[in-house]
């Protein structure tokens, strides 16, 4: 678990996964900083676009979140999270 410190720190780079209401296609990658797209459907039908990746600081989440702004999309959510690590193989002694 991170302590305060880690919370707080806003010039470190940090995951995210950022909601927005619609499709985005994945040409968008590039624009949006090489965040990974998907897009799945709501339970109503409603398709949703999820970014997920790391960023590099607040500002530069702060870009993206102008960017989303300037196309007039609904954000739905912003949140941090750790992405897992790539798998490296079997390390199981057993």
């Amino acid at each position: 678990m991170k302590d305060a410190n880690q919370l707080l720190a806003l010039d470190w780079p940090a995951a995210y996964q950022i909601e927005l209401q619609g499709r985005l296609d994945e040409h968008w990658t590039d624009w949006f900083s090489g965040l990974t797209i998907t897009v799945a459907r709501d339970k109503d039908g409603t398709a949703i676009t999820t970014l997920t990746g790391t960023v590099a600081d607040q500002a530069a989440l702060r870009g993206i979140l102008s960017k989303i702004w300037d196309l007039n999309l609904t954000l739905i959510s912003v949140t941090q999270i750790e992405l897992s690590p790539e798998p490296e193989g079997d390390c199981s002694n057993e």
